[in-house]
């Protein structure tokens, strides 16, 4: 069963894909920095904002895209 199956009509692609894994790798830093710093609650909004975007670009699948009606697949 590939990652296909677990989400309905990929609706990210190309340079929205892009800006989402360079947002993944951001908010994953902020939240390594947050922990190693006792901000507990920053670590732990920074590190699901992580691995919300990451999914999105793995899966190429946002329900916030398609709530909104957006599909950038079709992005250079």
């Amino acid at each position: 069963m590939g990652v296909e199956h677990l989400v309905d009509e990929p609706n990210v692609g190309g340079r929205d894909r892009i800006a989402r894994a360079a947002l993944a790798v951001g908010f994953a830093v902020v939240a390594v920095q947050a922990l190693r710093t006792g901000r507990r609650a920053r670590s732990l909004v920074a590190g699901v904002l992580a691995v919300g975007f990451a999914l999105s670009v793995v899966t190429c699948f946002c329900t916030v895209n398609r709530v909104l009606g957006v599909d950038t697949t079709d992005e250079g």
